[in-house]
């Protein structure tokens, strides 16, 4: 039997060691050495788009409330306001949680579902991590560079018209657990981010073009099961390509490999 924490012993244990983290984090913030993006502008400044991406708002998952999602929507409107247009100049890091803050009832947020120790679950604010995962995807399509993502630690519900890879996303909880990237190009990027009738939709643009783009593609993809318990694996790839030939690789690369726990029965899976 696994031993818990400390801080999984009492809630006030746990609330303290939340805060805790937190202040260590507001530290870091304001008395470290990195320069935040703060930037904001309405205008998409750049002409080249390096990548554009959107995903689906309301999705059938499991036996998932639905209201949960429609709760969402709103959460999503509000984050997407703190974010839509930022510039990340060179020398500058952009922090998901610097941006759109602590989300509270007083914002307006709604309990949206949120993944949290090994549950999905009601939280205030719930769903933002969807934000997140599009800007990590479109990010890695780029020379920008990753400092710091998370992932959830299991897999909740099978998959339902999944598009992109699995364990691509990169989830935050304020504000401990972050996804910042920094610039450490010449140039200057924008994300612009916006709602259509369906999807969260996003793009990342630079201030000059590029000779070369960035493919992403899924490798070694299998479910396990070990024991009683069942998991998924698999790697994330980037291939480096130059335009102005015919495809030519340059450069290959394993971006993130997964082992997650999957809280269902897969169709398919292999003993181990």
């Amino acid at each position: 039997m696994s031993r818990k924490l400390l801080s999984q012993r009492h809630p006030l244990l746990y609330f303290l060691a939340v805060w805790l983290k937190r202040f260590q984090r507001f530290i870091s913030w304001y008395f470290g050495s990195k320069k935040f993006a703060a930037t904001i502008t309405k205008d998409r400044l750049y002409p080249y788009r390096i990548k554009k991406h959107q995903s689906v708002l309301i999705r059938k998952l499991g036996d998932s409330e639905m209201y949960l999602q429609y709760n969402k929507i709103t959460n999503l409107k509000i984050a997407i306001a703190r974010i839509n247009g930022i510039i990340i100049k060179p020398g500058e890091t952009f922090s998901f949680c610097k941006l759109v803050g602590l989300p509270t009832k007083s914002k307006g947020y709604l309990p949206g579902m949120e993944l949290s120790c090994g549950k999905a679950r009601p939280g205030t604010g719930g769903g933002l991590c969807q934000i997140s995962n599009l800007i990590h995807w479109l990010v890695i399509h780029s020379p920008l560079t990753i400092v710091e993502r998370h992932h959830h630690s299991f897999d909740p519900f099978p998959d339902d018209g999944r598009v992109l890879p699995f364990g691509s996303g990169a989830t935050i909880f304020y504000n401990y657990l972050d996804f910042q990237f920094s610039n450490n190009t010449p140039y200057t990027f924008q994300i612009n981010l916006w709602l259509s009738a369906k999807c969260l939709e996003g793009e990342l643009r630079i201030s000059e073009e590029l000779d070369y783009s960035y493919h992403i593609y899924e490798k070694n993809h299998r479910f396990l099961k070990i024991g009683e318990k069942y998991y998924r694996q698999n790697e994330i790839w980037r291939n480096k390509i130059d335009k102005k030939s015919t495809g030519q690789i340059l450069a290959s690369e394993l971006l993130i490999k997964n082992h997650a726990e999957v809280k269902y029965i897969p169709a398919n899976y292999r003993q181990n």
